[in-house]
């Protein structure tokens, strides 16, 4: 897969050993510098479960690893609908007909004293 500007991607393991924990990536641009067959550079956000950008990245990955994450349209009152522009809910979106759940994270408890 090629992204495009404005993309949002489930980045796995598939796409590089580096995404051992995979993120979500809303693509800002696809650099054109040359690299090696089928790996990418891309600039863009690490997005959080709410959909929120938490940090600017450039990533280096392999195309056929990304999956595109699906998003509703426009007006059906959920993920990038009129009024959430930029802002989407990735809790239940669906990657490639199966459902992906970003892992959450607890803090452990430490004790002290």
């Amino acid at each position: 897969m090629t992204p495009k500007a404005g993309d949002i991607l489930h980045v796995t393991r598939d796409a590089s050993v580096q995404f051992a924990t995979a993120i979500f990536f809303r693509v800002i641009r696809v650099h054109d510098w040359p690299t090696y067959d089928g790996w990418l550079w891309l600039d863009g956000y690490q997005l959080n479960a709410a959909g929120d950008a938490v940090e600017r990245r450039s990533i280096f990955v392999q195309g056929n690893g990304l999956r595109q994450v699906r998003q509703n349209p426009a007006g059906t009152g959920a993920g990038l609908g009129a009024g959430h522009r930029g802002h989407t809910n990735l809790q239940d979106r669906t990657v490639a007909g199966a459902q992906v759940r970003p892992a959450v994270r607890h803090a452990s408890a430490v004790a002290t004293g």
